[in-house]
């Protein structure tokens, strides 16, 4: 895959918060391979941990997770000042309207499906990357 983001000469970071350990590795690599810095959380309080000590350009988090859950942690973010502009992508087996719905009604900029679609996710990311740059 070409290196698509390449919108600084520093590396953007992501924050991945999934519980499973081939989903962090998967998503990790595909966006590693695309030029960013990633950073890896398994779970929404590890995930809060990890932002006291350097908040990420973008996050992508799955639903599903132990101890708190990605739609609770996307509320955290986005109460907050220091993080409520960070782009959020939602990446879950969860399928359906009703899911999609609820994802974004907690803020969550793009709902996308696992398994994931490494072109669909790098596109997705760059325009949210652009998008927060502007």
């Amino acid at each position: 895959m070409a290196n698509m983001i390449n919108l600084l000469d520093a590396p953007q970071s992501v924050l991945v918060v999934d519980d499973c350990p081939l989903q962090q590795k998967l998503i990790s690599y595909i966006l590693q391979s695309n030029g960013l810095k990633v950073r890896v959380a398994s779970d929404g309080i590890e995930a809060l941990e990890m932002i006291q000590t350097q908040i990420p350009d973008l996050v992508v988090t799955d639903i599903e997770m132990p101890r708190m859950n990605g739609y609770e942690f996307c509320l955290w973010l986005k109460e907050r000042s220091q993080t409520e502009n960070i782009p959020v992508v939602v990446c879950s087996g969860k399928v359906g309207l009703s899911e999609f719905r609820w994802g974004l009604r907690q803020s969550a900029n793009v709902y996308l499906t696992k398994p994931v679609n490494a072109t669909e996710l790098v596109r997705t990311v760059q325009q949210l990357l652009h998008r927060a740059k502007i």
